[in-house]
């Protein structure tokens, strides 16, 4: 899925005002996911993305990260993090972020959703399209 293609999904799905709007709040929300799943499924979904969201995504200097595991944090954790870097309350943030997750989920290959959300704990699962999240293989 092309970069503008994916913005305007996010910008549809969430009800946003602008494209500035969903661009700010993909950012937040792909930011705050690579720093919860492993490094590797991380790079494998900066790789599936349009390179400038991508570059959102894969490792830096700034954020190394463990090829075997991310950061433990949960479902509130999550919101906070994307509240922040949205500039958005933490309500908005769990409403936005499913909508990013959605889209995200139509634009990469379905193996590697099932793995990133596999590597989730539940509570932040339920963020996933309905199918993905109950998913008894997950």
């Amino acid at each position: 899925m092309h970069h503008d293609e994916l913005i305007g999904k996010v910008q549809a799905l969430a009800q946003l005002p602008d494209r500035g709007s969903a661009e700010h709040v993909t950012r937040a929300v792909l930011t705050t996911l690579a720093e919860r799943v492993p490094g590797g499924l991380a790079d494998h979904l900066a790789a599936q993305l349009p390179p400038a969201l991508g570059s959102v995504v894969a490792a830096d200097e700034d954020r190394v990260r463990s090829s075997t595991a991310g950061e433990g944090f949960d479902a509130t954790v999550f919101a906070g993090r994307v509240a922040a870097r949205a500039g958005t309350d933490e309500d908005h943030a769990v409403r936005e972020s499913a909508a990013v997750l959605e889209v995200l989920d139509a634009a990469v290959a379905p193996e590697l959703m099932e793995r990133i959300a596999r590597s989730l704990p539940p509570d932040i699962r339920e963020l996933l399209p309905v199918a993905r999240a109950d998913d008894p293989d997950v």
